[in-house]
C-alpha cells in the first residue's frame, strides 16, 4: 500500500524554480531519504508536504486521500508528523513538561491550556514510554534549555511520535550530532520497523545508507535518481555531482 504519491509537483518563488515536476511514492513502512546538494529543494518539497506550503502544481496523495491543499493541522489528524531541522521545543521547560505537552496537543482537550500538571496524570504513562524509547528518560526532569544538542534531537523526535503517526518526516535528524549520537538515532529509528512510514532529509551518508531502504536524489529541484542504496551509490551522475561539490569546496580552500 503506498502512504504517499507526489505527482507532478512545482514550486516557484517569484523566478525561481524550487521545484519541477517532481513525481514519487513511498511504500507504508519504507524508510526513504532524500539527498541532494545545498539548494536542491529538500527543505521545500518537505514543507510542501507538510502543509506549510501550497504548491505551484501537481498533487500530493496520502493513504488514497488527495491532501494537496489541506492545512498542516489537517494533515497531522490524518496522521502526518514532522521534526525540524531545528528544534522547536520549550527551553524553559523540562523534558517531561514539553513530552506532556506535545501528548495533550493530540487530544481534543489541547485548548485547554490552563491546568494543575496533576491533569496531565493521564499521559504520563505513555510520556514515558516515549522518552525510554529515545533513551532520555533519565532525563526527564531537567530543563531542556541544559541539555545537550544530541539530547534535545532525541526529544523532538520523542515529541514527534506523540500523535502516533503513519507518517514521519524527519529534516537533518543528525543534523551537529557526533558519530556515535548519529548511529543511536539511526538504529533507534531502524528499530521502528514497519510500524511507521519516514521520509528523512540528510546530508550524513552513513545515516543514508544505513537507513534508507530507498534513496530519490534533487538537483535544482528535479528527481535525477530514485532506487535502492546500490543502486544510488553505483549511479555516475549523483557521484559526478556530489564530486563536483566537493572540488569546489577544495578550490574554495585553497584559492
Amino acid at each position: 500500500m503506498e502512504a504517499l504519491r507526489v505527482e507532478h509537483l512545482s514550486k516557484y518563488f517569484g523566478g525561481v524554480r524550487a521545484l519541477h515536476d517532481v513525481s514519487f511514492s513511498v511504500e507504508a513502512g519504507e524508510k526513504l531519504a532524500l539527498i541532494g546538494p545545498n539548494g536542491a529543494g529538500k527543505t521545500t518539497l518537505f514543507n510542501v508536504l507538510n502543509g506549510q506550503l501550497k504548491p505551484d502544481a501537481g498533487r500530493i496523495y496520502f493513504f488514497g486521500q488527495d491532501i494537496t491543499y489541506l492545512s498542516p493541522y489537517k494533515r497531522a489528524h490524518l496522521g502526518q508528523a514532522r521534526s525540524f531541522q531545528m528544534a522547536a521545543l520549550f527551553p524553559s521547560l523540562t523534558v517531561m513538561e514539553n513530552m506532556l505537552l506535545a501528548l495533550q496537543g493530540t487530544k481534543s482537550s489541547r485548548f485547554q491550556m490552563l491546568r494543575l500538571y496533576t491533569g496531565y496524570n493521564q499521559y504520563k504513562a505513555k510520556a514515558q514510554k516515549l522518552l525510554e524509547f529515545m533513551n532520555i528518560w533519565d532525563k526527564k526532569d531537567e530543563v531542556v534549555g541544559f541539555l545537550s544538542h544530541g539530547e534535545q534531537k532525541k526529544l523532538e523526535i520523542a515529541l514527534s511520535f506523540a500523535p502516533e503517526p503513519k507518517l514521519l518526516q524527519l529534516d537533518e535528524p543528525s543534523s551537529g550530532l557526533t558519530a556515535a549520537e548519529s548511529a543511536d538515532i539511526a538504529g533507534l529509528i531502524r528499530s521502528l520497523g514497519s510500524n511507521m512510514t519516514v521520509i528523512f532529509v540528510a546530508h550524513d551518508m552513513d545515516l543514508v545508507f544505513g537507513l534508507a531502504e530507498r534513496i530519490v536524489v534533487l538537483h535544482y529541484g528535479q528527481i535525477i535518481a530514485e532506487g535502492t542504496c546500490e543502486q544510488i551509490g553505483a549511479d555516475k551522475k549523483v557521484k559526478e555531482i556530489y564530486m563536483g561539490i566537493e572540488e569546489t569546496r577544495g578550490n574554495a580552500r585553497t584559492g
